[in-house]
């Protein structure tokens, strides 16, 4: 799609430039039907420029290019409907740019106002002191032989974290072909927050753009087709916000050092097994961690709603941990599956794998 678009608007654009050579007579064009003046063909010379930046700007994944492209058409269609009856055909292209530009845009305001999320939960975090040995003390021994295990023992605090990972997702129990998609997370240890986006490829041509977050102890849920046409929206209400708070619990692993923090309470199940409840604000909620002997973490369980209607119930939900991985000197699981535990059986829905981290940064 992405060559084929960039051809179409090439051509429309080396149109608009014979409009220059026409106008100005710099080769003799009878083939070209248009009749015009000097004046104008330094207009349709303009188009062609604002065109060729455009290919450019969107060659270069310029974050404005859509504006280039807009007008662009805008000033090409001025131009076709002085010349409608010989050049009405250049609408195509111009339809073409139109709807590319709408799902460009839309993506940029996506991402601006997700953009917006993320430095409100940065700007509000504050510092994590580091984990010393002497406050494993009252922690369940699994958790303790995680700790350990991650390294994190007298690293500096994990304040936040940038996360890139790439997922394989079914939106259905029934899908049989998995849908690929890239995300990023940026989480926060105090308070506690985060907010995931994800870019999904449906079909060829088709992707949707999603959004989770988890803020102020409220979580909500945004997909959009096309980045423009809202697919779902959940939340922010006591189910979601519970069921986003759960989701944050189970990503504790990723920055162990908020594990100590006072929203935080564990209690010892078995010697490789801890249940963390977490309180905060008005929302609470619990899951359970199992470790291996060495401190790795096998499994995350919790009893989430799955959507929020009238009708949601909670249903097991748990995170199977496959590979673990070092970043930065801190180990942390890096090859998962998501499963839902239906009456009809599990409900695999998602397998990814962390492609980076970065601790402790800024945007």
């Amino acid at each position: 799609m992405r060559y084929a678009f960039l051809i179409i608007i090439g051509l429309h654009a080396l149109i608009h430039l014979l409009g220059f050579v026409k106008g100005f007579q710099v080769f003799d064009l009878k083939d070209f039907p248009l009749q015009i003046s000097k004046s104008t063909g330094l207009i349709w010379l303009g188009a062609f420029f604002i065109l060729a930046v455009t290919i450019v700007f969107y060659l270069i994944r310029h974050p404005f290019w859509w504006l280039f492209g807009f007008a662009g058409l805008i000033l090409s269609q001025i131009l076709i409907i002085g010349q409608w009856t010989d050049a009405k055909f250049g609408s195509i292209p111009n339809i073409i740019l139109f709807l590319i530009v709408i799902i460009a845009f839309s993506k940029f305001e996506f991402e601006r106002k997700a953009d917006g999320e993320i430095k409100s939960i940065l700007n509000a975090s504050k510092p994590v002191k580091p984990i010393e040995e002497k406050n494993l003390d009252g922690l369940p021994k699994a958790v303790q032989r995680w700790l350990k295990f991650s390294g994190v023992i007298g690293k500096p605090g994990i304040e936040n974290l940038y996360m890139e990972q790439s997922y394989k997702i079914k939106l259905k129990p029934e899908q049989e072909n998995w849908y690929h998609a890239k995300a990023s997370q940026t989480s926060t240890s105090d308070p506690p927050a985060f907010v995931w986006t994800v870019d999904m490829q449906m079909m060829p041509l088709v992707f949707t753009y999603g959004r989770d977050r988890f803020i102020q102890g409220e979580g909500e849920m945004l997909i959009k087709l096309l980045s423009f046409l809202p697919v779902a929206k959940d939340g922010p209400n006591p189910k979601i916000n519970e069921s986003a708070l759960q989701r944050y619990i189970g990503e504790l692993v990723w920055y162990p050092s908020a594990c100590t923090l006072d929203h935080f309470k564990w209690r010892e199940i078995d010697e490789n097994t801890a249940e963390a409840t977490m309180s905060y604000l008005q929302t609470e909620g619990s899951g359970i961690f199992e470790f291996d002997e060495e401190g790795k973490l096998i499994r995350f369980t919790a009893m989430r709603y799955m959507g929020s209607g009238e009708d949601a119930v909670k249903m097991e939900w748990f995170v199977q941990v496959l590979a673990h991985r070092e970043f930065d000197g801190i180990i942390l699981p890096s090859q998962c599956t998501a499963t839902w535990r239906l009456e009809s059986g599990d409900w695999t829905w998602a397998e990814f794998e962390v492609d980076k981290v970065i601790f402790n940064f800024h945007q």
